[in-house]
């Protein structure tokens, strides 16, 4: 079997474009994954075409070879792009090598260790400006089946706040608390937003409601400041999601700069890199809680990951999207009444693209927003849960 065409497609998901890769081949089998970047749509698809003129006609099953000559033949190495692109090339490949054998792909990894992940909403807020607007959307979250809940509170904040400011950002959060309980986890997203002093400060402020951890409290360039904000930090740090490989991973877990590990599968080098950070990871007994605010594949991807790495601990998901969602693929995730999702069935990724259902949706600019008035405007508001809705309680 050898590759005749590695290409991309591209579909508007309203706060940004997913972008999917294709691994064509000669036998007609083909492996999908996803390469989304927000604001960096046309970088990534350059990067994949370099990408596709060097291997046409190599093996697709032979992903380790490959993906190591790839990173040894280029003078540029790393970063979001680059790194973006072979991620997904490295992801269509173990999605082709797995249909060919007619398994999953965590089979191929070493297997299952459990049918189901933890998984945590993110997005469950959008439209929500008073706290009693974020209380009202919590329950309605924890309704759909939900047992945790993260967002950035922190509005258009860059590097320090005011105490008056901060205050204010908190009232949300203490009224989500109330209102959905002890029992439901709750993780606060700071987007690297702070430098030290804030984010120590921001940290001190926000034990008062027991988060699970804080995420991104720095600019992510800076492991000497995380190691300094864990240090003094009453509440678990976590951080990775704009990590890539193991090169920075190494230092920040030798260090003891985080409680919990987040790469993200469609950044950080794909399944075999995702695995060696994990490993990483477990061998300072720290969890891993992969980065996955993105489209179907991106999440099939790490469900994959989520049924065969033991130190996996959460999935982050969004709790609605687009009303397109359910229409350009046939991902059908079960929600459990206890907040988890099954690991779906199915060989490869364990899912298929309509790319006729793709193309009435085609690319439309969208300026990242994260220090903007628009910060938490990332669902349209005819957003709909695309769960499957069996297992889960009217609302």
């Amino acid at each position: 079997m050898k590759i005749t065409n590695l290409d991309t497609v591209v579909v508007d998901f309203y706060r940004t474009n997913l972008i999917f890769v294709r691994l064509s081949t000669d036998e007609g089998l083909t492996g999908i994954a996803e390469a989304t970047l927000e604001g960096q749509e046309h970088a990534v698809r350059g990067a994949v075409a370099v990408l596709a003129d060097a291997v046409r006609g190599k093996d697709p099953t032979r992903i380790s070879q490959t993906i190591y000559e790839l990173n040894r033949d280029a003078y540029w190495r790393g970063g979001p792009v680059s790194m973006t692109a072979l991620s997904a090339l490295e992801m269509a490949m173990w999605d082709v090598s797995a249909r060919a054998l007619g398994v999953p792909v965590h089979r191929m990894l070493g297997g299952q260790v459990r049918d189901r992940v933890r998984a945590y909403a993110n997005g469950w807020f959008s439209g929500a400006k008073s706290p009693g607007d974020f209380a009202d959307a919590a329950v309605q979250t924890v309704a759909q089946g939900f047992r945790g809940l993260k967002w950035d509170p922190f509005e258009a904040a860059d590097l320090t706040l005011q105490p008056r400011d901060l205050r204010r950002m908190l009232e949300p959060v203490a009224a989500v608390r109330e209102a959905v309980g002890d029992d439901v986890e709750l993780f606060i997203e700071g987007h690297g937003r702070f430098d030290v002093p804030t984010a120590i400060r921001v940290a001190r402020e926000i034990e008062q409601f027991q988060p699970v951890f804080f995420e991104e409290p720095c600019p992510p360039d800076g492991i000497d400041s995380l190691v300094e904000i864990r240090s003094k930090s009453p509440v678990p740090i976590a951080a990775g999601e704009r990590w890539f490989g193991r090169n920075t991973f190494v230092p920040a877990l030798s260090r003891n700069a985080v409680d919990y590990v987040q790469p993200d599968v469609t950044h950080a080098g794909g399944f075999l890199e995702l695995s060696f950070i994990s490993t990483l990871a477990a061998a300072h007994y720290i969890p891993f809680a992969p980065h996955n605010p993105s489209g179907p594949l991106s999440t099939a991807a790490t469900l994959q990951l989520g049924a065969m790495l033991p130190n996996f601990r959460y999935l982050e998901i969004m709790a609605s999207d687009v009303p397109w969602r359910s229409e350009i693929s046939n991902e059908r995730l079960q929600l459990t009444e206890d907040g988890d999702i099954l690991i779906p069935e199915g060989v490869g990724l364990g899912i298929e693209l309509d790319f006729d259902a793709i193309a009435e949706h085609p690319y439309t600019p969208h300026p990242m927003r994260i220090f903007t008035d628009a910060v938490a405007d990332i669902r349209p508001p005819d957003a709909r849960s695309y769960f499957n809705l069996d297992s889960m309680p009217a609302i």
